[in-house]
């Protein structure tokens, strides 16, 4: 690709926004995660992004992948060659125009289509400029007409094009759900999810950070199954430069997640043990509710996650977390002394798919299979942590059976002398079981999410 022009070339008004996002695509599909791939290009770019700019960057760039399916379905349609044997680098240009013709709305039909045609002249598709220009006219005149390219007939592969999901995954979906749920849980995976914040309790009161929100127009909203939980209400920028970040009076934590620790029941001078820590969301949450007396062990086998970690401790004020750069399978040292032990065991992540846009492109049955051994292995360490007496939680963001339920009832016949701890009345009520979490997108409004505390039977 060419470099950037120079401002005043003839190529200088091709919109920045459309161009990042462009990159982004290519260097999603060269293996890039795309929020790694998108900070890179902001940085890149500075001041020559606003904060209106980077919004519609966002935007273009998350939801061009994550429909991607949905996207080729219409290339295949209206195209002289198939998705898959288009030029990769006109393919994502022409997923970046149809996203806008298709889901951005607010965006005129003419911008879209003419911005695309002008990247394609600017940096090395001059030759397919009028494919560019051809292919989105045909897709406005098909939307015109209210015409739309046919669905597959079969049911698996008619949820995977409509909701844009590989099929594998609408496969795994329809088994475990009814049809209606499994259309639900695939739309929900497509739109862009809910900021939630968890308030720091050792710094400030849930009515304090709502006030300091309110008092800058941004009201937040109480969240009924997280007490310390606050909702943003609508976008905001920078979450650094927000009320009460600085002084360390709150935490981006989905509701979900801010469900697991509590079930630890961790108390001032408590032992706790967390694998698998960073970037330290619930780590930070049990130093809270601890109230930063006793000992946090945060192990993680990424040195650079774990600083990250201690620089959300600090801002948070937060002293009782030690952190130990470690694999979390093999801790010999650590055996026996603690009196809680936090396993967020790496997973899939199909409850957290919205939040994770690259996500379901990455994912593979092959790679669920491996994540499953290595979850068996690490609650066979994590049980040699407990001393007698302690208690183990158990969670992932998945909603994968084999991931959940199975590697538990697994655990529970090796280990016929440990048992699952009763959920809180409310928890109970809210998934309808009385020792697992079990928590889906379309049916609790959240990430899809599992816990379960054990404990040494005594």
């Amino acid at each position: 690709m060419r470099p950037e022009p120079k401002p005043g070339s003839s190529a200088g008004e091709v919109s920045l926004p459309r161009l990042v996002a462009w990159k982004v695509l290519r260097s999603v599909a060269a293996g890039a995660f795309a929020d790694v791939a998108l900070e890179r290009e902001f940085r890149r770019h500075g001041s020559r992004l606003g904060a209106a700019d980077r919004a519609l960057t966002m935007e273009l760039t998350y939801g061009s992948i994550r429909q991607r399916r949905l996207l080729d379905h219409w290339l295949d349609y209206c195209g002289a060659l198939p998705a898959q044997q288009q030029p990769p680098t006109l393919r994502w240009l022409l997923h970046l125009g149809l996203y806008q013709l298709l889901f951005a709305h607010r965006i005129p039909e003419a911008v879209a289509v003419s911005s695309s045609v002008e990247l394609a002249k600017a940096y090395g598709l001059g030759r397919l400029a009028s494919v560019v220009n051809g292919l989105l006219r045909t897709v406005v005149r098909c939307r015109q007409r209210q015409e739309k390219p046919p669905l597959p007939p079969q049911a698996t592969t008619r949820l995977a094009v409509q909701h844009s999901l590989p099929d594998w995954l609408a496969d795994l979906l329809l088994h475990w759900l009814p049809e209606g749920e499994a259309v639900a849980f695939a739309g929900l995976t497509n739109q862009p999810p809910h900021l939630d914040l968890r308030v720091n309790r050792l710094r400030a009161s849930v009515a304090e950070v709502q006030a300091a929100w309110a008092a800058v127009d941004q009201p937040l909203l109480p969240i009924a199954m997280a007490p310390q939980g606050l909702q943003l209400s609508r976008g905001v920028g920078a979450m650094a430069r927000q009320p009460g970040y600085s002084t360390g009076q709150w935490s981006v934590q989905d509701r979900a997640a801010q469900l697991v620790t509590p079930l630890l029941q961790p108390q001032p001078g408590h032992v706790v043990v967390d694998l698998c820590a960073a970037p330290g969301g619930k780590t930070t949450h049990m130093a809270e509710l601890m109230e930063d007396q006793g000992r946090i062990v945060a192990v993680d086998r990424s040195a650079a996650r774990l600083r990250r970690l201690q620089r959300n401790a600090r801002r948070l004020g937060l002293r009782s977390i030690q952190t130990r750069c470690a694999d979390a399978r093999t801790l010999p040292h650590l055996h026996g002394c603690a009196d809680r032990v936090l396993l967020d065991a790496p997973c899939s992540g199909l409850g957290t798919l919205a939040r994770h846009a690259c996500a379901r492109w990455r994912l593979s049955p092959v790679d669920i299979a491996e994540m499953q051994v290595l979850q068996r292995q690490l609650l066979n360490e994590a049980l040699r942590l407990v001393r007698p007496g302690g208690r183990l939680v158990y969670s992932t963001c998945t909603v994968h059976p084999a991931e959940n339920q199975a590697q538990i009832e697994s655990l529970l016949n090796r280990h016929p002398h440990w048992r699952p701890c009763l959920l809180p009345e409310a928890l109970r009520r809210l998934c309808g079981h009385s020792t697992q979490l079990r928590l889906w997108p379309q049916r609790h409004g959240c990430d899809g999410f599992f816990a379960v505390a054990l404990e040494p039977v005594t």
